[in-house]
């Protein structure tokens, strides 16, 4: 088979992507300057599906009948090539938002199997995953699965995924006013929720919000929730440190309605505001997960692929919202439910990622070979 990779432009992604090419095949990749001009029935649907994830949307009308024009002959370009090679497996980092979702919806009209990476919320491992990533990743969403899969062996069963606890380090700020400092001595005196606040226009807003809708709904939805909050809590938040978007207006609305009852905390490192919180609230954010290995109740508003109840506190409305806050207090977790959700993401799931020996990053094997998709039996 030729596991044939869209070329990414990032050195580190790029490497990953062939290592994972390798174990299955012959490797060949494409760029986004393949381009052709004669069409497809299918190429419209897949141009609206680009434009509709793209990166960067478009802000006007040209930029937007430009783009479309660009995503129109690139996924013309991916499907005559995979039409033009029966043994091709399409490999994408990410592969659900703009040129990358043309090239993976180019492979699936041929008729090609594909495989999707992106970087795990795990420290040190990635995603590899024929179906898709983040929502739309093939990991079921049944706590009785993963019961009964831990059911099967007592390593499975206990906590040893939090060994990987060790790792995790917050993400790197790419703004001056966004830091990852160091912990006030008084920061767990008074009782908050926490929330990590996510990337304004990622595709985990985009696509999968839900009923919350884009960030400034997120952010009402939340304001409207902070009086039922305990007597004596508040809602403490964090923009994203890669966030080029800030939110300063909009949190400032929230702390001239509430007073102390809402703290922007923008300096304090992330994972020690989640260590010292008594709960975490989330849309989908890979915080959320992350909350897991500090033990807390985490609150999940929007599409999730562990906002499985028991693991999480599912929330499909204001009045739920306002009710969790409610019982900030009271809310937990099946302690058993996580640990065997987290050491099947931990063993069976995510491969973890090492140099290699040119010292560019590589995708172990041992979890990846069972996923890629193998020749048809003719």
């Amino acid at each position: 088979m030729k596991y044939t990779y869209l070329k990414d432009g990032d050195p580190e992604i790029d490497a990953m992507l062939a290592s994972v090419c390798a174990l299955g095949g012959d490797v060949a990749h494409l760029t986004d300057a393949s381009l052709r001009f004669s069409g497809y029935p299918e190429t419209k649907a897949r141009v609206d599906q680009s434009l509709a994830t793209a990166k960067r949307p478009p802000r006007n009308g040209l930029v937007r009948t430009l783009k479309r024009a660009l995503y129109g002959v690139q996924y013309n370009a991916f499907r005559k090539y995979f039409d033009d090679n029966p043994d091709a497996v399409a490999v994408s980092w990410n592969g659900i938002k703009g040129t990358r979702r043309a090239f993976m919806g180019a492979a699936r009209d041929a008729g090609r199997p594909t495989v999707f990476l992106e970087r795990a919320p795990l420290p040190g491992r990635v995603t590899v995953d024929s179906a898709g990533v983040n929502q739309e990743n093939s990991l079921p969403r049944d706590a009785a699965f993963y019961l009964d899969w831990a059911s099967q062996d007592p390593d499975r069963q206990g906590r040893g995924w939090m060994a990987l606890k060790q790792k995790l380090v917050a993400r790197a700020p790419k703004r001056g006013d966004v830091t990852q400092g160091a912990a006030s001595d008084d920061l767990a005196a008074t009782p908050f929720v926490f929330c990590p606040l996510q990337v304004p226009d990622d595709t985990q807003i985009r696509q999968f919000s839900g009923w919350v809708g884009p960030i400034e709904s997120y952010l009402a939805h939340l304001s409207d929730a902070v009086p039922a909050l305990p007597e004596g809590w508040h809602l403490r938040l964090k923009e994203h440190p890669s966030s080029r978007i800030p939110l300063g207006h909009l949190l400032a609305a929230m702390t001239n309605r509430h007073g102390d009852r809402v703290v922007i905390d923008n300096r304090t490192d992330t994972f020690h505001q989640v260590d010292s919180a008594r709960a975490v609230v989330t849309l989908n954010s890979s915080v959320g997960l992350q909350a897991f290995f500090f033990d807390k109740p985490v609150i999940v508003l929007g599409q999730a692929f562990f906002r499985i109840p028991g693991l999480v506190t599912p929330v499909d409305g204001q009045p739920e919202l306002a009710q969790s806050f409610a019982d900030a207090d009271r809310i937990g977790f099946d302690a058993a439910l996580r640990n065997a959700f987290m050491n099947y993401l931990d063993q069976v799931y995510y491969p973890s990622v090492e140099p290699g020996p040119d010292g560019r990053p590589q995708v172990v094997p041992d979890l990846v070979r069972p996923k890629l998709p193998t020749p048809a039996v003719r």
